[in-house]
Order: C-alpha cells, then structure tokens, then sequence
C-alpha cells in the first residue's frame, strides 16, 4: 500500500490530463474513441489520466453515463498510468459513482466542488467522509474552484481522513500559499488551471497541473512540465506562450468554449470525438475556428 501511494503521489505531482467525453453522431456517449487519444498521451509520458473532468463535460452527463465513461477509460488505460476519477453532483450520485469508480479500479477519486446554492463547508466536510466511505476509502484529491471559503476551511477539508491533496482552480496563487502552509505537509497541492497558471502556482509551491491541451498534443504538456521541475521558468514560459492561443480560445464566452475548443482541436486533426452538449458552446465561431486552426497549422498540428 505504502508503494501504491508513493506512485500516487508522485502521479499527483505530473500532469494530470483531463479526458474529453467522446459522443456519436447520436449524441450518446462513444468511450472507444478516446483509445487512440489515451494511447498518444500515455505514449508522451502522461502522470495521470482524468476521467469525468470538467474538461469531460461532468456535469452534462448523466450518472450512469458518468459510471460508464469511469470503468472503459479504466480499462482502456490499464496497467499503463492509475487513473483519477471524478465524482460529485448530489451526495446519492456522488457516492454510487465513488463505488463505481471504485470497483472500475481508479487509483484515486477528484471530488468536485458541490455546486449546490446552498453549500456550507461544514456540509462539504461530511460530503467528502460520505464518499470516502462509499469508495471503499479510496485517495481523494479535493478540487477547490471556489476559495471564499478561506484557509480555516480549506484545512478543515484536508483534514478528512483520506484527502491527499488539492486542486486549485482559482487565479489566487497567495490563497493557495497561505492554505499550503497552514495545511498537514503531507497534502499535494496541483495547479488546476492547465498550463498558463503553472509557472504561477509552482512559484508558491504547488507540482504539477491540470491539462486540456494532452487531448491533442501530449507532447507540449510534458515539456512544460519538465521545464517547471527543472525550475526552467524562462523555458516552460517559453513553451507557454506557443500554445496560450489555444486557451485563449477556450476561456472565451465566460469558459463556455473550454471544452468546445478542445473538441474542435480533436476534429481538426483527425480524432473527431463529437460535439459537446448544451449549455456549452457549440461549435466554435468563425472567428474562433480560425484562431484554432492558426494555432493548429503554426505548431504542426496539422
């Protein structure tokens, strides 16, 4: 076990490379197309494939849908990598998918952040110890995209038994200083804003980050990633700046392009995994699909 969560961890401190949702021409969801996707990223060197991201278009799946997409990716990945799964919505939903996740052979679960109007964090506490038990007491990795509720809750949620760490999804890297340091030293703080934000986050001492960018070119990520480690910030800023228009295109319309953006990418070279499900833009502008496909042709994409 000892091994098992060292290989985690440092998994944890890679990049962890968020997973489209593939659909058919139907609209349902097509998990068989993600293999040749899975192969190009594992091959690159990926730490850590993700399934049911928000990259993987959570919340516009269903819970069984959710279930199927955590088991074929699991078996689609193997031996390869461990796999981290993502779970939430209502507590009932989030605990079923949890032991799915569970029994599909995740490594480690993602806990969204509940969007629920009436969240507390004293509520989101018990949230996670329920889907800890329901998982069988499997890692969790919390993904904070919300940091109003301050460092003193922040570190009461590490604090559950079973948390090994934390996602930051929020453009407030002295929040994130300050939660690290009141928090257990054994918590694994990743940058959860892709590329762009990791120099930023590495500065205050988070490993490793988030990727949309593996779907296509797993390659880049990688050298950022090394860059990083190596304390290469002129080079991984560098490297950055080669595939910012690609995020750009992503965080237009309030993020509602994130995962169209990405999609549109994958058609465009070839690995068509559908479009993606209302309310997420679909498809890309004109002007937008230019800008994608100038980035594209600039890099050898295509």
């Amino acid at each position: 076990m000892t091994l098992e969560l060292d290989k985690l961890d440092k998994a944890l401190t890679g990049i962890s490379g968020i997973l489209v949702t593939p659909y058919d021409a139907k609209g349902d969801i097509a998990p068989e197309k993600l293999q040749p996707i899975i192969d190009h990223a594992l091959d690159a060197g990926l730490h850590m494939p993700v399934v049911n991201g928000n990259t993987g278009e959570f919340y516009g799946l269903t819970t069984d849908e959710a279930c199927t997409m955590a088991r074929e990716v699991v078996a689609m990945v193997g031996k390869r990598a461990p796999v981290l799964a993502g779970v939430g919505r209502s507590i009932r939903d989030a605990c079923r998918l949890a032991e799915a996740s569970a029994k599909a052979g995740a490594a480690a679960l993602m806990v969204h952040q509940p969007p629920d109007p009436f969240v507390s964090p004293r509520g989101t506490a018990s949230y996670l110890r329920q889907i800890s038990a329901a998982s069988g007491g499997m890692p969790i990795m919390v993904y904070l995209r919300n940091d109003a509720i301050g460092t003193d809750n922040i570190r009461a949620l590490c604090e559950v038994e079973g948390v090994k760490g934390v996602k930051w999804a929020t453009p407030n890297p002295l929040k994130l200083a300050a939660a690290k340091a009141a928090c257990d030293p054994s918590i694994v703080w990743v940058g959860g804003l892709a590329e762009v934000w990791a120099p930023v986050f590495y500065a205050v001492g988070a490993r490793g980050f988030t990727s949309g960018l593996i779907n296509i070119w797993p390659e880049r990520s990688m050298a950022i990633h090394a860059a990083l480690e190596n304390g290469d910030y002129p080079l991984a800023n560098q490297l950055i700046d080669a595939m910012k228009a690609f995020e750009d295109v992503r965080a237009e319309e309030m993020n509602g392009t994130n995962v169209t953006g990405v999609k549109a990418a994958l058609q465009a070279i070839g690995k068509d995994c559908g479009s993606t499900r209302a309310p997420s833009a679909w498809p890309l502008t004109a002007g937008q699909q230019a800008q994608m496909e100038s980035f594209l042709k600039e890099n050898g994409l295509i």
